[in-house]
């Protein structure tokens, strides 16, 4: 451990300029991400790297600066993060805390900067050497700030990208590829910075401005991505201000500088909450969508019990119909010449109702034939032409296609709206229109119509009319909203001149195939 990160620290140690120094960020992020075992193993390191400085600039330096130069930075640096990982809990419940990790990163800049200001009191200068401390104190903490902000966040996301697949590169890499993120910082964020690079670089009225405008892809990456895309378009941004930098102490630099790292603190925070929200969203959809995955079940279970009702209520019309010959095979032994015409009328009607109560419990031509034929040739277009209201249905699309629980709530929705309308008696006319496709996962649109023609509904038997009131529950629009619910719908309502139309937009719940059950129609 400690070899690597000497070897890292090595590598680091040769992009560090006046106002940009990765190497602290190298530290804070060591700190941060390797366990507490191995830190020893970071002190180590850092003491050998800080040994063969020393021992090289002992002669230009003087050997208190050599002395002091010894003591690694981690060594002031680790209790600071102790306290940071463990009291402000920056790594809580596998999320990050920007606010911390900012506010950490603000504590280590300044204990950094204390550091080599302190270093700079014993190191050997030459006579007439004038430290102009306001401007030095400024250009090393923002050094220090830009580097601990440009290397912390990259690696933060870097390391939570790999514990999600559990260390194995080739399918971090593949995951990496084949990513929206990686895909807009390549060829998005990336470009950009690119050609504001090369014009600040082709002309050099423009260089300040370039340099300055490029914290616009850091506020843009982290209203899209979060924290983690404020992270690795600011890293790019810091990078591309560097290039730009024409001396080593060149201020429109440090204005920059001094912008972008107000960018990226602000848009870690800013980025942080947005996942933050992001993620309570998606609960929030996720407790929505079981709930209403739970609520279907319910309801084929509700259904299915009710299937099993009907079922035995046809097989109470048997056994009607068998007691009924019984009895009128005993009644011709008592009375030969009876006629038996009316009471096989009334056995006949009572049939009629069972039947009918049987099929408002659970149509037996939905499950056998779809929704087209139980809307176009059941119970509910007989009882209405019976009773005398003029009605038909056009349907378009595959009806018969969707899934049976779909067609069930359209069928029941459509007697909702129906028999609410018959029981105001504010309705001799019924239109009813069913336009669905397969695009999207599936999706399907109810309209019911009910007009009041005043002539026509003096000839309407509302007694017959009334039947319909046992396929339905009384709530009305109620219980149509909250049967649309169930399968993300939408109720809307509109009065006509005569009457009032109801719509109710449907989406098909799961995956759109083909059911099985009623295709053939």
């Amino acid at each position: 451990m400690a070899t690597i990160y000497l070897a890292i620290l090595a590598l680091f140690r040769q992009v560090s300029i006046q106002h940009w120094f990765p190497l602290v960020g190298l530290h804070v992020a060591a700190l941060l991400l390797v366990p507490y075992r191995y830190w020893p193993a970071i002190f180590v390191g850092d003491s050998i790297w800080l040994a063969y400085v020393s021992l090289t600039c002992l002669d230009e330096f003087g050997p208190l600066w050599a002395v002091i130069n010894l003591i690694p930075a981690t060594l002031y640096q680790a209790p600071v993060v102790w306290w940071f990982l463990e009291r402000r809990k920056l790594f809580a419940k596998s999320e990050v805390s920007m606010q911390g990790l900012v506010a950490c990163a603000l504590v280590m800049a300044t204990i950094s900067t204390t550091l080599t200001i302190g270093q700079l009191q014993v190191t050997r200068l030459p006579a007439d050497y004038v430290i102009q401390y306001g401007d030095l104190v400024a250009r090393i903490l923002l050094g220090n700030l830009m580097g601990i902000l440009t290397i912390v966040p990259i690696a933060l996301v870097l390391h939570r990208s790999l514990m999600v697949v559990d260390g194995r590169c080739v399918t971090w890499i593949r995951q990496a590829l084949d990513s929206r993120f990686f895909l807009e910082n390549a060829f998005l964020v990336a470009p950009v910075l690119g050609f504001l690079g090369w014009i600040g670089s082709r002309n050099a009225d423009a260089q300040s401005a370039a340099q300055m405008v490029m914290f616009f892809p850091v506020i843009l990456m982290a209203l899209r991505h979060g924290w983690a895309g404020a992270a690795v378009a600011g890293a790019m941004a810091s990078l591309g201000i560097m290039l730009l930098m024409p001396t080593r102490n060149d201020p429109a630099t440090l204005h920059a500088e001094a912008v972008v790292a107000i960018a990226i603190s602000t848009m870690l925070m800013v980025g942080d909450r947005l996942s933050r929200l992001d993620r309570h969203a998606k609960d929030a959809q996720q407790e929505k969508d079981r709930a209403i995955e739970l609520a279907l079940r319910n309801a084929t279970l509700g259904e299915a019990q009710l299937r099993i009702a009907a079922l035995a209520m046809d097989h109470m019309r048997d056994s009607v119909n068998q007691t009924f010959d019984t009895m009128l095979s005993r009644l011709r032994i008592l009375q030969p010449v009876a006629n038996d015409a009316g009471y096989r009328r009334q056995v006949s009607a009572t049939q009629e109702r069972i039947y009918q109560l049987t099929d408002s419990v659970s149509p037996s031509q939905l499950r056998e034939r779809g929704l087209p034929a139980v809307l176009v040739e059941g119970t509910l277009a007989r009882t209405l032409h019976e009773a005398g209201i003029r009605y038909w249905c056009d349907l378009r699309g595959p009806v018969s296609f969707f899934a049976q629980p779909l067609q069930l709530a359209v069928y029941r929705m459509t007697c909702e709206a129906i028999a609410d309308a018959l029981i105001a008696r504010d309705a001799s006319d019924v239109l009813v229109k069913i336009r669905c496709g397969s695009r999207y996962g599936g999706w399907l649109v109810l309209m019911i119509e009910t007009k009041h023609q005043a002539e026509r509904a003096q000839r309407v038997d509302w007694t017959v009319a009334h039947r319909l009131r046992f396929g339905a529950t009384g709530l009305g629009r109620k219980a149509i909203e909250d049967r649309a619910a169930l399968f993300r719908g939408q109720v809307r309502e509109r009065t006509l001149h005569h009457g009032r139309r109801l719509m109710v937009s449907l989406r098909e719940p799961y995956p759109f195939e083909p059911s099985m059950e009623c295709a053939n129609y």
